[in-house]
């Protein structure tokens, strides 16, 4: 069986942590975390996860300029990312689909459902 490695890049530690453990318990998969954007681009570049969950809103480096580096990055631009954030009006929706990202996921998430958005998304 392939277990799936996925990389949290998410800034609140609180987030991190019941992320990963739901994906553990609930799916089985390998969960990787970065609490900052440039962490996020360094295990991507290193770990080469099977998809990437990236919170939007974070210091420093926010989830939009993490995607666009991991784009830019040919050892990271075909790794799927899918969106956290708070902020999913309609036009932020049409704005991040543009970008290329195979999701977005509403915060606050329900921990036990979402490795099952994860993997309608991804098609797993």
């Amino acid at each position: 069986m392939n277990i799936k490695r996925i990389l949290l890049v998410d800034d609140e530690y609180r987030i991190r942590e019941v992320t990963k453990i739901a994906l553990e318990m609930m799916a089985g998969w390998e969960v990787l975390t970065a609490s900052s954007g440039r962490e996020g681009l360094l295990q991507a570049q290193v770990q080469q996860p099977d998809a990437i969950l990236l919170d939007v809103m974070m210091p420093d480096m926010d989830g939009t300029a993490t995607l666009a580096a991991l784009q830019a990055n040919s050892a990271t631009h075909d790794i799927p990312v899918i969106l956290l954030s708070a902020k999913v009006q309609i036009n932020d929706r049409s704005q991040f689909a543009q970008l290329g990202v195979k999701a977005i996921i509403p915060k606050p998430f329900d921990p036990l459902k979402l490795a099952i958005q994860i993997a309608e998304a991804l098609g797993w």
